[in-house]
Formats: structure tokens, C-alpha cells, sequence
């Protein structure tokens, strides 16, 4: 397929020409002679082999194909436009927009975000914890932490924290009749069961889990069912059945003693999933997205995770 470079000073005189129905106004607005606009115009007219003006003696309006032309250069330099300015102000604005799950926001990220701000006090976040997909062009998205199989097709994207699944509960499980001193307790206790964002089979689930660690249960889906891991896991917290989470999610409330992994770490299952950084190449070379990844790999080089 051959490539049309196309006459673009052209094609802004015609656009400016034909909003304002007026070459005058036209060259006020492009900073120009009305005779270079006109010349524009012409040149656009031969190269198309069209005309798309119809010049009278104190009147000028669009020929059908001018009319038919017009929508798609107004569109065209309007997006160009508002890409620009979009361009100015993600490069030059020191806030971070960092779109992030609702529970990795809560249970990981937002703890350890004042060793951000300590380190880099010339930037503010604005954490939009969201499960959906973004669009970064559109919605104003430098980063996006999401949790998958890292499939994202035209992004950068790495790994974070290789997903591994393990069962928490409260301390308080650890003791009484049916403590949970291995697996097979686990037909005695509720199973909290959280949506994972994804259908597809190799997803973590407490069936597959079980059959990892070689135990029947009568019924891996009898229990409660919440819509996000943190939910399942305040649940847990608060003794009401064994939730199975993430262990870079569930680290830090073990550590201060509101869960434990009741089977020790040795029960993890590594799974196809992981925590994945996201943003578009572009991104990449902007310093307060690089200030954001060195943070991040450096709290999960120091045991973060």
C-alpha cells in the first residue's frame, strides 16, 4: 500500500477556512497573509483534484465535497490538539494518577505509601482503585497495577509479585475442637471465597488448592462469597471462616498479628497469575513514573512483598 504524506498546512488552512467560512478570519487565526491561506487552499484543491469552495463575490461556502471533508479534519485536529495538551500536562504536572484494584490498593499499596512521599515530597498521587481496564489516553492514567495473567496487548507491562495463594485466618482458629493444625481441618470451617476478576480455569480457587495439598472436601463452594479479596479477608479477620489470598496481600495483617497462615508458608500455591506494572512505552521516560517503578522495586526487594 502506498503512503500519502498529505499536505498538512494545507489541510489547517482549509479546516480554520471552512469553520470560520471566512479566509480572513482564517489567517487571523493561523497567524498568516490571506493570501498564503488561499494559496493553502488551492494547493489542497489540486492535490485532491477537487474543488471544495465556492467563491462568490462577498461569499464563500463548501462545495459538497468541502462539506463532506470538513467533520473529519475538524475531528482529526481537534483530538490532535487536546493529545497535545494532554502531552503538556502529563509531562509538566507533578501529580501521579496510579489506577490500582480496590484490595491491592488497601492491603499493599497504601501502607507503604509514605515512604513514597518521603522520598519524593515534589509528587502527588491520586489513586483511582478501580478492577476495570483503563484507557491511559483518555482517562488520565500514568500507571496501572493490575492483577492477571499479563496479557496486555500494545502497554509496557512486568511482573511485580508472581502470584502465590495460601489460606489466612484469625488466631483465634488456631485453637478449640477443629484448631487448624492441617489441611484435613479445613472440612470444619467455613471457606471464604472471593471473585477473582477472571474467568479463566487457571484462576486461584479453593478446589484447586486442596487438590495441590491432597485433600477431599465435600464442597469447595459452600461457602460465603464476597466481591473482593479484602472483603474475604476482614472476614477472615474477624474469625468467621479461612479465606485463601494472596500472600504479598495478606503479609502485612499477619505480621501484625490479625491473620496467620494457619499451614504455615510451605502450603503456598504458585499460580499463573501475578501483580503486573502496566503503562504505555511513552511512559516510561517520564521522571515521575520512574520515580514510582524505583519505588516499587525497591519495597519489594526489601521483603514488600
Amino acid at each position: 500500500m502506498a503512503v500519502h504524506f498529505f499536505p498538512l498546512n494545507a489541510l489547517r488552512a482549509f479546516e480554520s477556512t471552512a469553520r470560520h467560512l471566512s479566509i480572513k478570519k482564517a489567517s487571523e487565526e493561523l497567524n498568516v497573509t490571506p493570501a498564503a491561506v488561499s494559496q493553502q487552499i488551492k494547493t489542497l484543491e489540486s492535490y485532491l483534484d477537487i474543488e471544495l469552495f465556492e467563491r462568490k463575490v462577498r461569499a464563500l461556502s463548501l462545495t459538497e465535497a468541502g462539506e463532506q471533508l470538513y467533520p473529519f479534519m475538524e475531528e482529526g485536529f481537534a483530538k490532535l490538539e487536546e493529545g497535545i495538551r494532554q502531552l503538556h500536562r502529563h509531562r509538566h504536572s507533578n501529580e501521579l494518577v496510579v489506577s490500582v484494584s480496590p484490595t491491592f490498593a488497601a492491603k499493599w499499596l497504601l501502607p507503604r505509601l509514605g515512604s513514597f512521599y518521603l522520598q519524593y515530597p515534589e509528587y502527588r498521587l491520586r489513586v483511582d482503585a478501580s478492577e476495570s481496564l483503563v484507557n491511559f489516553r483518555r482517562d488520565g492514567v500514568d500507571i496501572a497495577l493490575r492483577y492477571g495473567g499479563g496479557n496486555y496487548s500494545g502497554v509496557h507491562c512486568e511482573v511485580l509479585i508472581p502470584e502465590e495463594v495460601v489460606p489466612v485466618c484469625s488466631p483465634v482458629l488456631m485453637e478449640g475442637e477443629h484448631a487448624l493444625k492441617s489441611p484435613e481441618v479445613l472440612k470444619h470451617h467455613m471457606l471464604l471465597r472471593s471473585d477473582w476478576q477472571t474467568t479463566q480455569a487457571q484462576a486461584p480457587c479453593w478446589g484447586m488448592w486442596l487438590r495441590a495439598a491432597g485433600v477431599d472436601h465435600p464442597d469447595t463452594n459452600s461457602g460465603h462469597q464476597f466481591s473482593s479479596e479484602a472483603l474475604a479477608m476482614q472476614a477472615a479477620i474477624e474469625g468467621q471462616g479461612v479465606a485463601l489470598t494472596s500472600t504479598a496481600l495478606a503479609d502485612l495483617d499477619v505480621k501484625a498479628g490479625r491473620l496467620v497462615y494457619p499451614f504455615g508458608r510451605e502450603h503456598n500455591q504458585k499460580v499463573a497469575f501475578g501483580y503486573y506494572f502496566v503503562c504505555p512505552d511513552s511512559h516510561l521516560r517520564v521522571k515521575k513514573v520512574q520515580a514510582f517503578r524505583k519505588w516499587m522495586s525497591a519495597e519489594l526487594k526489601a521483603g514488600g512483598s
